[in-house]
């Protein structure tokens, strides 16, 4: 049996994390509820800091120094997310730096790069929030996902305490940590890495100004699907990229259909909840996977609340606007490699 339960999850490293799941369960219970009985906007941004902040592992070495990190990080990408909603040139750089800042930190190794989707998925969450709830100031959506990260570092410390640890663990030199990252860096071979860094730049780019010039309504569904169809490992294959990218149509589709269907928050409140805390127990070490896992729970926390699931047809339009613009920008990067490679070969003959 367990033998069974092993080959099952083997997708996951080693057993499954139900001290975490709970801290992020009980995390985003609070201001769900809360949400639900107030009808305020703003619990569902300390939702998504706490979710944020849920995915560190408290009883890690990191895992509190991570906890704030992608707490006060995130906090700062949602709210600028929501302040360039307001203007297309801002909507155009941000998402071009975050897009560049993605891949940068994709270079130095798995953890990095979930850190990096961590913070493009509050970015799109800002931008796509604008002007759908009654919250008109930035500052305001980073201090309410400040609160539901904290909430979460609460339950953290406690979590600690039953295990006996120390509430602030001994942190490491930064040095050696530099050179972990140096040495992940040096695997990954240079226009490989400018190839990836220039797509994720072009596409987040596109994708943030359509949103803004379009004045499309959830426009996080466009972003999102955008941004987890580029993080999926295409591996220079054309018909890999077409599979990849109709899954994540299909995966966006599905979601839609979950909550078209129900159209009742306090129920998908009820559902979200358990999701939430299989999703973070047995949290995916690979990163594609890890990236479906956020995205997925992330938009279903956004919609949690949502009155409006008669517009299912806005929500599918905007994935497949994203998922075709992921699309054209690995077929641009493809040839470009290609293009590449012919010429390095030329003058070899």
């Amino acid at each position: 049996m367990r033998a069974a339960l092993r080959q099952a999850f083997s997708w996951h490293a080693g057993p499954p994390a139900w001290g975490p799941a709970m801290v992020a369960g009980l995390g985003c219970a609070l201001p769900l509820v809360l949400g639900l009985f107030s009808g305020h906007p703003g619990f569902l941004w300390a939702s998504a800091g706490a979710f944020q902040a849920a995915q560190a592992n408290p009883l890690h070495r990191f895992g509190m120094l991570r906890l704030l990190l992608l707490t006060l990080l995130g906090a700062c990408s949602a709210g600028l997310g929501f302040w360039s909603a307001s203007h297309p040139l801002l909507s155009l750089g941000l998402f071009a730096c975050y897009g560049l800042l993605l891949a940068w930190l994709q270079r130095f190794g798995t953890e990095a790069g979930k850190l990096g989707i961590g913070l493009a998925v509050c970015l799109c969450l800002g931008q796509g929030q604008f002007g759908v709830g009654t919250l008109k100031n930035a500052d305001a959506v980073a201090a309410l996902f400040v609160l539901g990260g904290l909430w979460v570092a609460l339950l953290a410390f406690g979590l600690r305490g039953l295990h006996g640890l120390r509430m602030w663990p001994h942190m490491p030199r930064l040095m050696a940590i530099l050179r972990v990252l140096r040495r992940h860096a040096k695997r990954l071979p240079e226009q490989r890495w400018r190839l990836h860094a220039l797509g994720c730049t072009l596409a987040c780019a596109a994708a943030g100004l359509t949103v803004q010039l379009a004045g499309l309504q959830r426009g996080y569904w466009l972003t999102l699907a955008l941004i987890a169809t580029l993080q999926l490992e295409f591996r220079g294959s054309l018909v890999r990229a077409l599979q990849l990218s109709m899954a994540s149509l299909a995966a966006a589709g599905l979601l839609i259909y979950f909550g078209h269907s129900l159209q009742s928050p306090p129920v998908m409140v009820a559902i979200i909840l358990p999701l939430i805390i299989v999703s973070r127990a047995f949290q995916a070490h690979h990163y594609g996977l890890f990236v479906l896992q956020v995205t997925v729970s992330f938009v279903l926390l956004a919609e949690s609340l949502s009155h409006d699931w008669h517009l299912a047809q806005v929500r599918l339009f905007n994935s497949l606007i994203g998922v075709v613009l992921a699309m054209l920008v690995a077929l641009l990067m493809h040839g470009l490699e290609q293009w590449l490679n012919r010429r390095k070969e030329a003058p070899q003959r």
